[in-house]
Protein backbone atom coordinates (compact mmCIF):
# COMPACT_ATOMS: atom_id res chain seq x y z
CA UNK A 1 0.00 0.00 0.00
CA UNK A 2 1.50 3.33 -1.10
CA UNK A 3 0.58 6.62 0.56
CA UNK A 4 1.59 10.20 -0.21
CA UNK A 5 0.64 13.52 1.45
CA UNK A 6 1.51 17.15 0.69
CA UNK A 7 1.65 19.71 3.54
CA UNK A 8 -0.90 22.53 3.57
CA UNK A 9 0.16 26.03 2.53
CA UNK A 10 -2.92 27.76 3.98
CA UNK A 11 -5.31 27.77 6.92
CA UNK A 12 -9.09 27.97 6.80
CA UNK A 13 -10.71 30.74 8.88
CA UNK A 14 -13.53 29.54 11.12
CA UNK A 15 -15.88 32.14 9.63
CA UNK A 16 -14.94 31.57 5.97
CA UNK A 17 -17.73 32.55 3.58
CA UNK A 18 -17.11 32.14 -0.14
CA UNK A 19 -18.73 35.50 -0.83
CA UNK A 20 -15.86 37.15 1.06
CA UNK A 21 -13.74 37.33 -2.08
CA UNK A 22 -16.15 39.74 -3.75
CA UNK A 23 -15.86 42.24 -0.92
CA UNK A 24 -12.12 41.72 -0.47
CA UNK A 25 -11.47 42.56 -4.13
CA UNK A 26 -13.80 45.56 -3.94
CA UNK A 27 -11.92 46.93 -0.94
CA UNK A 28 -8.35 46.27 -2.08
CA UNK A 29 -8.57 46.50 -5.89
CA UNK A 30 -11.93 48.12 -6.75
CA UNK A 31 -10.96 48.76 -10.38
CA UNK A 32 -9.75 45.22 -11.06
CA UNK A 33 -11.71 43.74 -13.98
CA UNK A 34 -13.00 40.44 -12.62
CA UNK A 35 -15.49 39.57 -15.37
CA UNK A 36 -16.20 40.33 -19.00
CA UNK A 37 -19.80 40.21 -20.20
CA UNK A 38 -21.02 40.27 -23.84
CA UNK A 39 -21.88 43.75 -25.07
CA UNK A 40 -24.27 42.46 -27.74
CA UNK A 41 -22.02 43.76 -30.53
CA UNK A 42 -19.42 41.01 -30.57
CA UNK A 43 -17.32 42.66 -27.88
CA UNK A 44 -17.12 42.72 -24.11
CA UNK A 45 -18.06 44.95 -21.19
CA UNK A 46 -15.74 45.13 -18.17
CA UNK A 47 -17.13 44.32 -14.73
CA UNK A 48 -14.92 45.73 -11.99
CA UNK A 49 -14.55 44.28 -8.53
CA UNK A 50 -16.43 47.24 -7.05
CA UNK A 51 -19.33 46.84 -9.50
CA UNK A 52 -19.54 43.10 -8.89
CA UNK A 53 -19.60 43.50 -5.10
CA UNK A 54 -22.40 46.07 -5.38
CA UNK A 55 -24.47 43.76 -7.60
CA UNK A 56 -23.91 40.84 -5.22
CA UNK A 57 -24.98 43.00 -2.28
CA UNK A 58 -28.10 44.28 -4.04
CA UNK A 59 -29.19 40.78 -5.13
CA UNK A 60 -28.47 39.39 -1.65
CA UNK A 61 -30.73 42.07 -0.18
CA UNK A 62 -33.41 40.96 -2.60
CA UNK A 63 -33.05 37.36 -1.47
CA UNK A 64 -33.35 38.39 2.17
CA UNK A 65 -36.40 40.49 1.32
CA UNK A 66 -37.85 37.43 -0.44
CA UNK A 67 -37.72 35.46 2.79
CA UNK A 68 -34.44 33.58 2.45
CA UNK A 69 -33.20 32.77 5.94
CA UNK A 70 -29.84 31.52 7.17
CA UNK A 71 -29.21 28.06 5.70
CA UNK A 72 -32.13 28.11 3.25
CA UNK A 73 -31.59 26.41 -0.08
CA UNK A 74 -31.87 28.38 -3.32
CA UNK A 75 -31.61 26.47 -6.61
CA UNK A 76 -30.12 27.63 -9.91
CA UNK A 77 -31.13 25.86 -13.12
CA UNK A 78 -29.38 27.82 -15.83
CA UNK A 79 -26.66 27.86 -18.44
CA UNK A 80 -23.14 29.02 -17.67
CA UNK A 81 -23.32 32.80 -17.48
CA UNK A 82 -22.35 35.85 -15.48
CA UNK A 83 -25.82 35.81 -13.89
CA UNK A 84 -25.13 32.30 -12.52
CA UNK A 85 -22.08 33.63 -10.69
CA UNK A 86 -23.93 36.70 -9.36
CA UNK A 87 -26.66 34.49 -7.93
CA UNK A 88 -24.17 32.06 -6.40
CA UNK A 89 -22.29 34.82 -4.56
CA UNK A 90 -25.53 36.55 -3.54
CA UNK A 91 -26.95 33.33 -2.09
CA UNK A 92 -23.80 32.94 0.03
CA UNK A 93 -23.90 36.60 1.07
CA UNK A 94 -27.51 36.11 2.18
CA UNK A 95 -26.47 33.09 4.26
CA UNK A 96 -28.09 30.58 1.92
CA UNK A 97 -26.97 27.37 0.26
CA UNK A 98 -26.89 27.05 -3.56
CA UNK A 99 -28.51 23.97 -5.05
CA UNK A 100 -27.03 23.34 -8.50
CA UNK A 101 -29.26 21.82 -11.18
CA UNK A 102 -27.98 21.08 -14.68
CA UNK A 103 -29.86 23.07 -17.29
CA UNK A 104 -30.32 19.79 -19.21
CA UNK A 105 -32.06 18.03 -16.31
CA UNK A 106 -35.42 16.38 -16.83
CA UNK A 107 -38.50 17.31 -14.83
CA UNK A 108 -38.18 14.18 -12.71
CA UNK A 109 -34.51 14.86 -11.97
CA UNK A 110 -35.32 18.44 -10.98
CA UNK A 111 -38.26 17.27 -8.86
CA UNK A 112 -36.10 14.89 -6.84
CA UNK A 113 -33.38 17.49 -6.26
CA UNK A 114 -35.82 20.23 -5.24
CA UNK A 115 -37.79 17.90 -2.98
CA UNK A 116 -34.78 16.25 -1.33
CA UNK A 117 -33.06 19.58 -0.70
CA UNK A 118 -36.28 21.32 0.41
CA UNK A 119 -35.39 24.24 -1.85
CA UNK A 120 -37.28 27.44 -1.07
CA UNK A 121 -36.57 29.54 -4.18
CA UNK A 122 -35.54 28.47 -7.68
CA UNK A 123 -34.04 30.64 -10.40
CA UNK A 124 -34.22 29.30 -13.97
CA UNK A 125 -32.75 30.57 -17.23
CA UNK A 126 -35.60 30.63 -19.72
CA UNK A 127 -39.05 29.40 -20.75
CA UNK A 128 -37.76 25.87 -21.39
CA UNK A 129 -36.44 25.54 -17.84
CA UNK A 130 -39.54 27.21 -16.42
CA UNK A 131 -41.70 24.64 -18.19
CA UNK A 132 -39.58 21.84 -16.72
CA UNK A 133 -40.14 23.10 -13.19
CA UNK A 134 -43.84 23.75 -13.90
CA UNK A 135 -44.31 20.02 -14.51
CA UNK A 136 -43.42 19.18 -10.92
CA UNK A 137 -43.72 22.26 -8.73
CA UNK A 138 -47.28 21.48 -7.67
CA UNK A 139 -46.03 18.69 -5.43
CA UNK A 140 -43.15 20.64 -3.90
CA UNK A 141 -44.35 22.04 -0.58
CA UNK A 142 -41.08 23.80 0.24
CA UNK A 143 -40.79 25.65 -3.09
CA UNK A 144 -42.30 29.11 -2.66
CA UNK A 145 -41.24 30.89 -5.83
CA UNK A 146 -39.62 30.49 -9.25
CA UNK A 147 -37.83 33.40 -10.95
CA UNK A 148 -36.55 33.56 -14.53
CA UNK A 149 -33.26 35.14 -15.58
CA UNK A 150 -34.31 36.16 -19.09
CA UNK A 151 -37.43 37.77 -17.65
CA UNK A 152 -35.60 40.04 -15.25
CA UNK A 153 -34.90 37.86 -12.21
CA UNK A 154 -31.76 39.81 -11.27
CA UNK A 155 -33.44 43.21 -11.63
CA UNK A 156 -36.48 41.94 -9.74
CA UNK A 157 -34.37 40.83 -6.78
CA UNK A 158 -32.47 44.12 -6.77
CA UNK A 159 -35.76 46.02 -6.71
CA UNK A 160 -37.07 43.93 -3.79
CA UNK A 161 -34.06 44.79 -1.67
CA UNK A 162 -33.98 48.56 -2.16
CA UNK A 163 -35.47 49.25 1.28
CA UNK A 164 -32.84 47.17 3.09
CA UNK A 165 -29.54 48.56 4.27
CA UNK A 166 -26.32 46.98 3.02
CA UNK A 167 -25.43 46.28 6.64
CA UNK A 168 -28.11 43.59 6.77
CA UNK A 169 -26.18 41.60 4.17
CA UNK A 170 -22.94 41.86 6.12
CA UNK A 171 -24.71 40.91 9.35
CA UNK A 172 -26.11 37.84 7.61
CA UNK A 173 -22.70 36.97 6.16
CA UNK A 174 -21.18 37.10 9.63
CA UNK A 175 -23.50 34.31 10.77
CA UNK A 176 -22.10 31.87 8.26
CA UNK A 177 -19.37 29.51 9.47
CA UNK A 178 -16.75 27.63 7.49
CA UNK A 179 -18.59 24.40 8.24
CA UNK A 180 -21.92 25.76 6.96
CA UNK A 181 -23.25 24.16 3.75
CA UNK A 182 -22.35 26.32 0.74
CA UNK A 183 -23.77 24.17 -2.02
CA UNK A 184 -25.55 20.92 -2.79
CA UNK A 185 -24.51 19.17 -5.99
CA UNK A 186 -26.34 15.97 -6.82
CA UNK A 187 -24.63 12.89 -8.24
CA UNK A 188 -25.74 11.51 -11.59
CA UNK A 189 -27.74 8.75 -9.95
CA UNK A 190 -26.58 6.02 -12.33
CA UNK A 191 -26.77 3.42 -9.55
CA UNK A 192 -29.87 4.69 -7.74
CA UNK A 193 -31.36 7.94 -6.52
CA UNK A 194 -29.01 10.92 -6.96
CA UNK A 195 -27.27 11.82 -3.71
CA UNK A 196 -26.84 15.40 -2.58
CA UNK A 197 -23.13 16.09 -2.08
CA UNK A 198 -22.97 18.70 0.67
CA UNK A 199 -19.96 20.98 0.23
CA UNK A 200 -19.19 23.50 2.94
CA UNK A 201 -17.59 26.93 2.68
CA UNK A 202 -14.48 25.29 4.15
CA UNK A 203 -14.41 22.75 1.31
CA UNK A 204 -14.66 25.46 -1.34
CA UNK A 205 -12.15 27.68 0.48
CA UNK A 206 -9.62 24.82 0.63
CA UNK A 207 -10.08 24.00 -3.06
CA UNK A 208 -9.56 27.61 -4.09
CA UNK A 209 -6.56 28.10 -1.82
CA UNK A 210 -4.92 24.84 -2.88
CA UNK A 211 -5.52 25.50 -6.59
CA UNK A 212 -4.03 28.98 -6.34
CA UNK A 213 -1.02 27.66 -4.49
CA UNK A 214 -0.44 24.91 -7.04
CA UNK A 215 -1.07 27.02 -10.15
CA UNK A 216 0.06 30.49 -9.20
CA UNK A 217 1.84 30.89 -12.55
CA UNK A 218 -1.42 31.32 -14.46
CA UNK A 219 -3.98 31.97 -11.72
CA UNK A 220 -3.09 35.64 -11.23
CA UNK A 221 -4.33 39.14 -12.12
CA UNK A 222 -3.86 40.12 -15.73
CA UNK A 223 -4.76 36.66 -17.04
CA UNK A 224 -8.13 35.83 -18.56
CA UNK A 225 -10.14 32.69 -19.22
CA UNK A 226 -13.26 31.75 -21.17
CA UNK A 227 -15.46 29.48 -19.06
CA UNK A 228 -17.82 27.21 -20.99
CA UNK A 229 -18.24 24.14 -18.77
CA UNK A 230 -21.54 23.93 -16.84
CA UNK A 231 -21.34 25.78 -13.53
CA UNK A 232 -23.69 23.20 -12.07
CA UNK A 233 -20.71 20.83 -12.22
CA UNK A 234 -18.17 21.04 -9.41
CA UNK A 235 -15.15 21.18 -11.74
CA UNK A 236 -16.13 24.44 -13.43
CA UNK A 237 -17.41 25.93 -10.19
CA UNK A 238 -14.26 25.20 -8.19
CA UNK A 239 -11.74 26.40 -10.78
CA UNK A 240 -13.89 29.47 -11.49
CA UNK A 241 -13.79 30.33 -7.79
CA UNK A 242 -10.01 29.89 -7.68
CA UNK A 243 -9.67 32.11 -10.75
CA UNK A 244 -11.90 34.76 -9.19
CA UNK A 245 -10.07 34.70 -5.87
CA UNK A 246 -6.78 35.05 -7.78
CA UNK A 247 -8.01 38.09 -9.73
CA UNK A 248 -8.27 36.38 -13.13
CA UNK A 249 -10.72 37.98 -15.60
CA UNK A 250 -13.37 35.46 -16.62
CA UNK A 251 -15.91 35.51 -19.44
CA UNK A 252 -18.72 32.98 -19.85
CA UNK A 253 -20.35 31.15 -22.74
CA UNK A 254 -22.78 28.26 -23.00
CA UNK A 255 -22.26 27.71 -26.74
CA UNK A 256 -19.95 24.75 -27.32
CA UNK A 257 -20.63 24.64 -31.07
CA UNK A 258 -18.46 27.69 -31.88
CA UNK A 259 -15.70 27.39 -29.28
CA UNK A 260 -12.83 27.76 -31.76
CA UNK A 261 -14.34 31.02 -33.06
CA UNK A 262 -14.91 32.23 -29.50
CA UNK A 263 -11.34 31.35 -28.51
CA UNK A 264 -10.15 33.44 -31.43
CA UNK A 265 -12.30 36.38 -30.41
CA UNK A 266 -11.64 36.34 -26.66
CA UNK A 267 -8.05 35.01 -26.76
CA UNK A 268 -7.95 33.37 -23.31
CA UNK A 269 -4.62 32.82 -21.58
CA UNK A 270 -5.80 29.53 -20.13
CA UNK A 271 -8.90 27.36 -20.28
CA UNK A 272 -10.40 24.54 -18.29
CA UNK A 273 -12.12 21.77 -20.14
CA UNK A 274 -13.09 18.14 -20.30
CA UNK A 275 -10.98 15.79 -22.46
CA UNK A 276 -13.54 15.60 -25.27
CA UNK A 277 -12.98 19.27 -26.18
CA UNK A 278 -9.22 18.74 -26.48
CA UNK A 279 -9.88 15.64 -28.58
CA UNK A 280 -12.14 17.69 -30.88
CA UNK A 281 -9.54 20.47 -31.23
CA UNK A 282 -6.86 17.93 -32.17
CA UNK A 283 -9.10 15.93 -34.49
CA UNK A 284 -10.30 19.11 -36.18
CA UNK A 285 -6.73 20.24 -36.85
CA UNK A 286 -5.82 16.79 -38.12
CA UNK A 287 -8.82 16.62 -40.44
CA UNK A 288 -8.10 20.10 -41.81
CA UNK A 289 -4.52 19.10 -42.55
CA UNK A 290 -5.53 15.88 -44.30
CA UNK A 291 -8.24 17.66 -46.30
CA UNK A 292 -5.64 20.20 -47.44
CA UNK A 293 -3.19 17.56 -48.61
CA UNK A 294 -0.85 18.07 -45.64
CA UNK A 295 -1.81 14.97 -43.68
CA UNK A 296 1.63 13.34 -43.75
CA UNK A 297 3.26 16.52 -42.46
CA UNK A 298 0.69 16.82 -39.66
CA UNK A 299 1.07 13.18 -38.63
CA UNK A 300 4.87 13.44 -38.55
CA UNK A 301 4.64 16.70 -36.60
CA UNK A 302 2.36 14.92 -34.12
CA UNK A 303 4.98 12.24 -33.53
CA UNK A 304 7.66 14.89 -33.01
CA UNK A 305 5.46 16.79 -30.53
CA UNK A 306 4.84 13.59 -28.56
CA UNK A 307 8.53 12.66 -28.59
CA UNK A 308 9.52 16.17 -27.57
CA UNK A 309 7.14 16.15 -24.59
CA UNK A 310 8.23 12.67 -23.57
CA UNK A 311 11.86 13.79 -23.68
CA UNK A 312 11.12 16.55 -21.17
CA UNK A 313 10.44 13.79 -18.63
CA UNK A 314 13.59 11.91 -19.57
CA UNK A 315 16.49 14.33 -19.55
CA UNK A 316 15.38 16.70 -22.31
CA UNK A 317 15.44 16.61 -26.14
CA UNK A 318 18.59 16.04 -28.18
CA UNK A 319 19.74 18.52 -30.82
CA UNK A 320 17.99 16.71 -33.71
CA UNK A 321 14.68 16.62 -31.87
CA UNK A 322 15.06 20.29 -30.94
CA UNK A 323 15.55 21.27 -34.58
CA UNK A 324 12.62 19.14 -35.75
CA UNK A 325 10.43 20.63 -33.05
CA UNK A 326 11.48 24.17 -33.98
CA UNK A 327 10.58 23.55 -37.65
CA UNK A 328 7.15 22.10 -36.90
CA UNK A 329 6.43 24.79 -34.34
CA UNK A 330 6.23 27.28 -37.21
CA UNK A 331 4.57 24.97 -39.73
CA UNK A 332 2.04 23.08 -37.57
CA UNK A 333 1.94 23.80 -33.84
CA UNK A 334 1.32 27.51 -34.30
CA UNK A 335 -1.89 26.64 -36.17
CA UNK A 336 -3.12 24.62 -33.20
CA UNK A 337 -2.37 27.50 -30.83
CA UNK A 338 -4.28 29.81 -33.16
CA UNK A 339 -7.27 27.46 -32.91
CA UNK A 340 -7.20 28.06 -29.16
CA UNK A 341 -7.08 31.83 -29.53
CA UNK A 342 -3.38 32.39 -30.05
CA UNK A 343 -2.68 33.40 -26.43
CA UNK A 344 -3.50 30.13 -24.65
CA UNK A 345 -0.38 28.65 -23.07
CA UNK A 346 -1.94 26.25 -20.61
CA UNK A 347 -5.14 24.42 -19.77
CA UNK A 348 -6.63 22.35 -16.98
CA UNK A 349 -8.35 19.08 -17.83
CA UNK A 350 -10.71 17.15 -15.59
CA UNK A 351 -13.96 15.24 -15.55
CA UNK A 352 -12.43 12.18 -17.21
CA UNK A 353 -9.15 10.68 -18.45
CA UNK A 354 -7.22 12.75 -21.00
CA UNK A 355 -4.87 10.08 -22.27
CA UNK A 356 -1.09 10.31 -22.19
CA UNK A 357 -0.59 10.64 -25.95
CA UNK A 358 -2.96 13.60 -26.25
CA UNK A 359 -1.37 15.22 -23.20
CA UNK A 360 2.09 14.81 -24.69
CA UNK A 361 0.94 16.19 -28.04
CA UNK A 362 -0.50 19.39 -26.58
CA UNK A 363 2.55 20.00 -24.39
CA UNK A 364 4.82 19.39 -27.36
CA UNK A 365 2.71 21.82 -29.39
CA UNK A 366 3.09 24.57 -26.79
CA UNK A 367 -0.16 24.32 -24.81
CA UNK A 368 0.48 22.33 -21.65
CA UNK A 369 -2.61 20.60 -20.28
CA UNK A 370 -2.46 20.11 -16.53
CA UNK A 371 -4.59 17.05 -15.90
CA UNK A 372 -6.14 16.62 -12.49
CA UNK A 373 -8.39 14.23 -10.65
CA UNK A 374 -11.28 14.61 -8.28
CA UNK A 375 -14.94 13.99 -7.64
CA UNK A 376 -17.91 16.04 -6.57
CA UNK A 377 -17.24 14.67 -3.08
CA UNK A 378 -13.74 16.19 -3.17
CA UNK A 379 -14.90 19.64 -4.34
CA UNK A 380 -13.30 18.91 -7.76
CA UNK A 381 -9.53 18.39 -7.81
CA UNK A 382 -7.73 16.55 -5.05
CA UNK A 383 -4.65 16.03 -7.21
CA UNK A 384 -3.35 17.89 -10.25
CA UNK A 385 -0.26 18.31 -12.39
CA UNK A 386 1.33 21.73 -11.96
CA UNK A 387 4.08 23.76 -13.66
CA UNK A 388 6.50 22.67 -10.93
CA UNK A 389 5.38 19.04 -10.68
CA UNK A 390 4.14 17.48 -13.90
CA UNK A 391 4.16 13.97 -15.29
CA UNK A 392 2.00 13.59 -18.38
CA UNK A 393 -0.14 10.46 -18.20
CA UNK A 394 -0.79 10.89 -14.48
CA UNK A 395 -3.30 13.11 -12.67
CA UNK A 396 -0.55 14.80 -10.69
CA UNK A 397 0.31 14.91 -7.02
CA UNK A 398 -2.15 15.61 -4.19
CA UNK A 399 -2.95 19.28 -3.68
CA UNK A 400 -1.36 21.06 -0.70
CA UNK A 401 -2.99 19.80 2.49
CA UNK A 402 -4.16 16.52 0.97
CA UNK A 403 -3.20 12.87 0.86
CA UNK A 404 -3.86 9.81 -1.26
CA UNK A 405 -3.21 6.13 -0.77
CA UNK A 406 -4.01 2.86 -2.49
CA UNK A 407 -5.95 0.22 -0.58
CA UNK A 408 -5.12 -3.47 -0.68
CA UNK A 409 -7.74 -4.04 -3.39
CA UNK A 410 -6.32 -1.24 -5.57
CA UNK A 411 -8.94 1.39 -4.72
CA UNK A 412 -7.71 4.97 -4.44
CA UNK A 413 -8.45 6.59 -1.07
CA UNK A 414 -8.17 10.33 -0.37
CA UNK A 415 -8.36 12.75 2.53
CA UNK A 416 -7.96 16.45 3.21
CA UNK A 417 -10.04 19.62 3.64
CA UNK A 418 -11.60 19.43 0.16
CA UNK A 419 -13.26 16.12 1.03
CA UNK A 420 -16.92 16.59 1.93
CA UNK A 421 -18.42 15.66 5.29
CA UNK A 422 -21.38 13.72 3.94
CA UNK A 423 -24.43 13.35 1.71
CA UNK A 424 -27.49 15.48 2.39
CA UNK A 425 -29.99 13.59 4.57
CA UNK A 426 -28.29 10.28 3.78
CA UNK A 427 -26.21 9.02 6.72
CA UNK A 428 -26.12 5.44 5.40
CA UNK A 429 -24.49 6.45 2.11
CA UNK A 430 -22.13 8.74 4.01
CA UNK A 431 -20.98 5.93 6.30
CA UNK A 432 -20.44 3.61 3.33
CA UNK A 433 -18.07 5.95 1.49
CA UNK A 434 -15.48 6.34 4.28
CA UNK A 435 -13.21 3.64 5.67
CA UNK A 436 -12.65 3.14 9.39
CA UNK A 437 -9.72 5.59 9.40
CA UNK A 438 -11.70 8.39 7.75
CA UNK A 439 -10.32 8.02 4.22
CA UNK A 440 -12.82 8.63 1.41
CA UNK A 441 -13.27 5.67 -0.92
CA UNK A 442 -13.23 7.07 -4.44
CA UNK A 443 -14.43 3.98 -6.28
CA UNK A 444 -11.52 4.37 -8.72
CA UNK A 445 -8.54 2.08 -9.05
CA UNK A 446 -5.23 3.87 -8.80
CA UNK A 447 -1.48 3.80 -8.32
CA UNK A 448 0.99 6.23 -6.70
CA UNK A 449 4.65 6.37 -7.67
CA UNK A 450 7.65 7.29 -5.53
CA UNK A 451 7.31 11.02 -6.29
CA UNK A 452 3.62 11.03 -5.33
CA UNK A 453 2.16 11.16 -8.85
CA UNK A 454 -1.26 9.50 -8.94
CA UNK A 455 -2.47 7.40 -11.88
CA UNK A 456 -6.04 6.26 -12.39
CA UNK A 457 -6.10 2.74 -13.80
CA UNK A 458 -9.82 2.08 -13.94
CA UNK A 459 -13.19 2.37 -12.29
CA UNK A 460 -13.76 -0.22 -9.60
CA UNK A 461 -17.40 -0.78 -10.60
CA UNK A 462 -16.67 -0.66 -14.34
CA UNK A 463 -14.14 -3.47 -14.49
CA UNK A 464 -15.27 -6.04 -17.03
CA UNK A 465 -14.66 -9.69 -16.25
CA UNK A 466 -14.74 -11.88 -19.33
CA UNK A 467 -16.03 -15.44 -19.34
CA UNK A 468 -12.42 -16.52 -19.20
CA UNK A 469 -11.90 -14.59 -15.95
CA UNK A 470 -9.80 -11.76 -17.41
CA UNK A 471 -10.27 -8.38 -15.72
CA UNK A 472 -10.43 -5.57 -18.29
CA UNK A 473 -10.62 -1.83 -17.62
CA UNK A 474 -12.51 -0.21 -20.53
CA UNK A 475 -11.31 3.39 -20.08
CA UNK A 476 -7.91 3.09 -21.75
CA UNK A 477 -9.33 1.26 -24.78
CA UNK A 478 -12.06 3.87 -25.18
CA UNK A 479 -9.68 6.81 -24.79
CA UNK A 480 -7.38 5.41 -27.46
CA UNK A 481 -10.17 4.82 -29.98
CA UNK A 482 -11.61 8.31 -29.51
CA UNK A 483 -8.36 9.78 -30.78
CA UNK A 484 -9.53 8.82 -34.27
CA UNK A 485 -11.21 11.81 -35.93
CA UNK A 486 -14.08 9.68 -37.28
CA UNK A 487 -15.03 8.33 -33.87
CA UNK A 488 -17.26 10.31 -31.53
CA UNK A 489 -18.01 7.91 -28.67
CA UNK A 490 -17.00 4.39 -27.66
CA UNK A 491 -18.26 1.94 -25.09
CA UNK A 492 -16.27 -1.24 -24.52
CA UNK A 493 -18.37 -4.27 -23.53
CA UNK A 494 -17.65 -7.89 -22.61
CA UNK A 495 -18.65 -8.51 -18.99
CA UNK A 496 -19.30 -12.25 -18.74
CA UNK A 497 -18.71 -12.67 -22.47
CA UNK A 498 -16.08 -14.75 -24.29
CA UNK A 499 -14.28 -11.69 -25.67
CA UNK A 500 -14.14 -7.89 -25.57
CA UNK A 501 -16.25 -5.89 -28.03
CA UNK A 502 -17.12 -2.24 -28.54
CA UNK A 503 -19.98 -0.02 -29.63
CA UNK A 504 -18.76 2.92 -31.72
CA UNK A 505 -20.54 6.10 -32.87
CA UNK A 506 -19.32 8.41 -35.62
CA UNK A 507 -18.56 12.12 -35.30
CA UNK A 508 -21.12 13.96 -37.49
CA UNK A 509 -18.72 16.89 -37.91
CA UNK A 510 -16.05 14.66 -39.43
CA UNK A 511 -18.27 12.77 -41.88
CA UNK A 512 -18.80 15.42 -44.63
CA UNK A 513 -15.06 15.81 -45.26
CA UNK A 514 -14.54 12.04 -45.08
CA UNK A 515 -17.22 11.49 -47.73
CA UNK A 516 -15.60 14.07 -49.99
CA UNK A 517 -12.14 12.52 -49.60
CA UNK A 518 -13.48 9.09 -50.43
CA UNK A 519 -15.67 10.12 -53.35
CA UNK A 520 -18.93 9.27 -51.59
CA UNK A 521 -22.01 11.41 -52.36
CA UNK A 522 -22.74 13.94 -49.61
CA UNK A 523 -26.35 12.78 -49.35
CA UNK A 524 -25.37 9.20 -48.48
CA UNK A 525 -27.24 8.37 -45.24
CA UNK A 526 -25.29 7.20 -42.23
CA UNK A 527 -27.16 3.87 -42.29
CA UNK A 528 -25.38 3.10 -45.58
CA UNK A 529 -22.13 4.74 -44.51
CA UNK A 530 -21.54 2.42 -41.56
CA UNK A 531 -21.42 -0.49 -44.00
CA UNK A 532 -18.96 1.21 -46.38
CA UNK A 533 -15.79 -0.92 -46.64
CA UNK A 534 -13.47 2.12 -46.55
CA UNK A 535 -15.05 3.50 -43.39
CA UNK A 536 -15.19 0.10 -41.72
CA UNK A 537 -11.55 -0.36 -42.67
CA UNK A 538 -10.53 2.91 -40.98
CA UNK A 539 -12.37 1.96 -37.81
CA UNK A 540 -10.77 -1.47 -37.85
CA UNK A 541 -7.34 0.13 -38.28
CA UNK A 542 -8.01 2.28 -35.21
CA UNK A 543 -9.01 -0.83 -33.28
CA UNK A 544 -5.86 -2.64 -34.39
CA UNK A 545 -3.70 0.27 -33.20
CA UNK A 546 -5.50 0.32 -29.86
CA UNK A 547 -5.13 -3.45 -29.41
CA UNK A 548 -1.35 -3.06 -29.55
CA UNK A 549 -1.57 -1.31 -26.18
CA UNK A 550 -3.04 -4.30 -24.33
CA UNK A 551 -2.72 -8.05 -24.01
CA UNK A 552 -4.50 -10.44 -26.39
CA UNK A 553 -7.15 -11.23 -23.76
CA UNK A 554 -7.93 -7.51 -23.33
CA UNK A 555 -8.02 -6.71 -27.05
CA UNK A 556 -11.22 -5.68 -28.82
CA UNK A 557 -12.25 -8.55 -31.08
CA UNK A 558 -15.40 -7.12 -32.65
CA UNK A 559 -16.87 -3.66 -33.19
CA UNK A 560 -20.41 -2.57 -33.98
CA UNK A 561 -20.72 0.87 -35.60
CA UNK A 562 -24.00 2.59 -34.74
CA UNK A 563 -26.01 4.85 -37.08
CA UNK A 564 -26.56 7.44 -34.32
CA UNK A 565 -24.34 9.47 -32.01
CA UNK A 566 -24.76 9.60 -28.24
CA UNK A 567 -25.74 12.92 -26.70
CA UNK A 568 -26.93 14.56 -23.49
CA UNK A 569 -30.34 15.00 -25.08
CA UNK A 570 -30.53 11.30 -25.87
CA UNK A 571 -29.65 10.48 -22.28
CA UNK A 572 -26.44 8.58 -23.04
CA UNK A 573 -24.01 11.31 -21.88
CA UNK A 574 -23.73 13.34 -18.71
CA UNK A 575 -23.31 17.15 -18.87
CA UNK A 576 -19.54 16.64 -18.69
CA UNK A 577 -19.83 14.26 -21.69
CA UNK A 578 -19.12 11.08 -19.73
CA UNK A 579 -20.87 7.87 -20.72
CA UNK A 580 -23.90 6.69 -18.81
CA UNK A 581 -22.98 3.06 -19.24
CA UNK A 582 -26.15 1.63 -17.72
CA UNK A 583 -28.27 3.75 -20.07
CA UNK A 584 -26.28 2.71 -23.13
CA UNK A 585 -26.39 -0.95 -22.15
CA UNK A 586 -30.17 -0.77 -21.79
CA UNK A 587 -30.91 1.26 -24.92
CA UNK A 588 -28.48 -0.64 -27.14
CA UNK A 589 -28.88 -4.13 -25.69
CA UNK A 590 -29.75 -5.51 -29.13
CA UNK A 591 -26.52 -4.11 -30.59
CA UNK A 592 -24.45 -5.60 -27.77
CA UNK A 593 -26.21 -8.91 -28.34
CA UNK A 594 -25.39 -8.68 -32.04
CA UNK A 595 -21.67 -8.46 -31.23
CA UNK A 596 -21.80 -11.89 -29.65
CA UNK A 597 -24.53 -13.59 -31.64
CA UNK A 598 -24.02 -12.63 -35.26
Amino acid sequence: MREFEVPATYTIPENANMSDGAFRHAEKTPNLVVFNTPDGKGGWNDVTAAAFAKTVTDVAKGLIASGIELGDRVAIMAQTSYEWVVLDFAIWAAGGCTVAIYDSSSAEQARWILADSATKLTVVQNDKHRATIAEVEGGLDSLKEVLQIDKGAIADLVARGTDLDDAEVHERRALVKAASPATLIYTSGTTGRPKGVMLSHANLYAESAADRSAMSEFLRPGRKSLLFLPLAHVFARAVALAAFDAGVTVAHTADWSTLVEQFGQYQPNFILSVPRVFEKVFNGAKQKAHDGGKGKIFDYATEIAVQYSQSLQNGGPNIVLKLQHMLFDKLVYSKLREAMGGQCESAVSGGGPLGARLGHYFRGAGVTIYEGYGLTESTAAVSVNTPKHIRVGTVGRPLPGHGAKVADDGELLIRGPVVFSGYWNNPEATADCFDTDGWFKTGDLGAIDEQGFVSITGRKKEILVTAGGKNVSPAMLEDSLRQNALISQVMVVGDGQPFIGALVTLDPEALPAWKERNGIPAETPIEHLIENPALVGEINDAVAATNKLVSHAEAIKKVRILPVDWTQEGGELTPKLSLKRAVVMKQYAADVDAIYNS
